[in-house]
């Protein structure tokens, strides 16, 4: 009956091989990443009109002293300060 399933809803079958549905941990509130990562805030960037990506940056542990108590303005200046910037693409999995 499965092949059945599949043949009739298609779209069950990409929910049950990528399981973007699930939010893993359960109930984290990616809202607040430092809760969940050392040293990470949570940005919005704005890459065209109508077009929000949300962010996390993370800055490296020999920065971490630094970053303790800094706002988010501090973040945003850390990233322009010429250190490397390595992008992690997660997926489409709907959390970060």
């Amino acid at each position: 009956s499965a092949p059945f399933l599949i043949r009739l809803f298609p779209s069950l079958l990409t929910k049950f091989v990528y399981l973007n549905f699930l939010s893993f941990p359960f109930f984290a509130d990616f809202r607040r990443p430092e809760l969940l990562v050392n040293n990470t805030i949570s940005l919005h960037l704005t890459t065209e009109p109508g077009v929000t990506v949300g962010i996390w940056h993370t800055v490296p542990g020999s920065r971490g002293a630094e970053a303790q108590g800094q706002d988010q303005r501090w973040y945003e200046e850390a990233l322009a300060d010429g250190h490397p910037v390595i992008i992690y693409l997660h997926g489409n999995g709907g959390t970060r």
